[in-house]
């Protein structure tokens, strides 16, 4: 487990006020400082010339990579310090890989479907990770081209990756090897872990159990049969759970259209949170009504949090207008602005006295009724 720097602090000469306490020779202006720097990994363990035995040994410790990273071309397995997301942030997604035999009947077909197969969330193109390919003697690797990598069984099984089977016994493994690299730093277990699962397994159990082994704590899932709803779930959570939760997750800041949108379209307005970016988006394609979407950059924030930052303010919101020259591309001089940010409908149009600013719906789900209400109230 990592060292805090309070943990290291208590073995420096400071904190029992001993002999050479905050004595500079470091470099750092005290013992807590060096404490932290070394905590953070900005600093040595041995610009301490006077660090006990004790400290030294677990030092030398923390500083081993606690799992291996083993890379397959441009892709990367295992490499993760950390327990839980939150106290750093995961390194290497889970691949997801397929087994495929190159003397199966079906071979070509199932390569091309696995070649084909893309799906697009949250500004990332996902396709499957790995192919690797059984009895492939003859076979030419190097004719198959696309992001996918493609790697021979043997080269595969040759790579120092721990297998476990798909059995009632592997979520406790996965969770106890994990825990040993991770908190004993024990070496052991320091290789990146994949789990196999058999051909002919019920769609639902195994997307429920490769749910579980994304969480907990597989480097690698393995199957030997494709099903490309299986792995638009699985991407999809395995993405939500690989983002590090330092960044918030954004998209592009720009004007979005949807159904073909004219000078006289309706407009709404957001910020460049993914999440709501998504939630609204949906609704406005579902609706059916010619629509732009007007995105501010707001770092990824959402609209209250935006709002609470500074980061969403009349100021920028003129900003981007300008930016898109969207005053010359529609006639419309309505704005339809979240409903969390009512309050600043009087600040907006005193900054941006051309246009008329109506307040939105709080939660996307209600767009389509608000749209019909609009529409029905502009008819009359």
């Amino acid at each position: 487990m990592n060292l805090s720097g309070l943990q290291i602090f208590k073995y420096l000469p400071a904190s029992t006020k001993a002999i050479h306490t905050n004595c500079k020779e470091c470099g750092c202006p005290t013992c807590m400082a060096f404490a932290t720097k070394l905590a953070q990994k900005q600093i040595n363990y041995d610009r301490c010339k006077y660090m006990p035995a004790e400290l030294k040994k677990l030092c030398i410790k923390n500083i081993k990579a606690p799992q291996k990273t083993i890379k397959i071309d441009n892709l990367k397995i295992g490499g993760e310090n950390v327990l839980y997301r939150h106290e750093k942030t995961f390194v290497n997604r889970t691949a997801f890989a397929i087994l495929l035999d190159c003397k199966s009947p079906d071979f070509n077909k199932q390569l091309e479907r696995i070649k084909n197969f893309e799906i697009k969330r949250i500004n990332e193109n996902l396709k499957i990770d790995l192919v690797i390919l059984k009895n492939s003697k003859n076979y030419k690797i190097k004719n198959l081209c696309d992001e996918t990598i493609y790697i021979k069984e043997e080269d595969f099984l040759k790579l120092s990756l721990k297998k476990l089977k798909d059995n009632s016994t592997t979520a406790k493994k996965l969770v106890e090897i994990r825990q040993k690299a991770i908190i004993s730093r024990d070496e052991k277990y320091s290789a990146p872990v994949y789990v196999q699962f058999k051909s002919g397994q019920n769609k639902y159990e195994l997307c429920s159990k490769a749910s579980y082994y994304i969480c907990k704590y597989a480097n690698m899932l393995v199957f030997e049969d494709f099903d490309e709803s299986l792995f638009s779930t699985l991407m999809t959570l395995r993405q939500n759970i690989y983002t590090d939760p330092q960044k918030p997750l954004q998209v592009e800041a720009k004007i979005y259209e949807f159904n073909n949108p004219d000078e006289n379209s309706i407009v709404f307005m957001t910020t460049n949170f993914a999440l709501t970016f998504y939630a609204v988006a949906n609704e406005l394609e579902n609706l059916k009504v010619p629509s732009y979407l007007i995105v501010t950059p707001a770092e990824g924030m959402s609209v209250l949090t935006a709002w609470s930052a500074e980061k969403f303010t009349a100021k920028m919101v003129a900003k981007t207008l300008k930016k898109f020259d969207f005053t010359n591309k529609v006639k419309t001089r309505k704005i339809i602005i979240p409903g969390l940010l009512a309050h600043m409908k009087t600040e907006l149009e005193q900054t941006l006295p051309a246009f008329e600013f109506v307040i939105g719906t709080v939660e996307a789900y209600a767009i389509s009724d608000f749209v019909k209400n609009l529409t029905s109230s502009q008819n009359h």
